[in-house]
């Protein structure tokens, strides 16, 4: 399952879960305003940035909305 790490606030993120959401494209949804969560994203990918996309399964490991709603689309 995807997990995305995400700001309600944030654009960026908005736009990868609104598309995420018209595909049907089921994913675990982390608000990184929790301190937990924040610390998990950065220990993660590296770094505090959002939108994060994250595959256990697979290791995917991915930053930038458009570089998400790209590879998603190719699914």
């Amino acid at each position: 399952m995807y997990e995305l790490f995400e700001l309600e606030r944030c654009p960026y993120c908005q736009k990868v879960m609104s598309f995420m959401d018209s595909r049907d494209i089921k994913y675990k949804k982390h608000d990184i305003t929790d301190h937990a969560e924040e610390e998990t994203l950065i220990r993660l990918g590296g770094k505090r940035q959002v939108p994060f996309l994250y595959n256990k399964d697979s290791g995917l490991k991915m930053y930038e909305s458009a570089d998400i709603i790209e590879y998603l689309s190719n699914l």
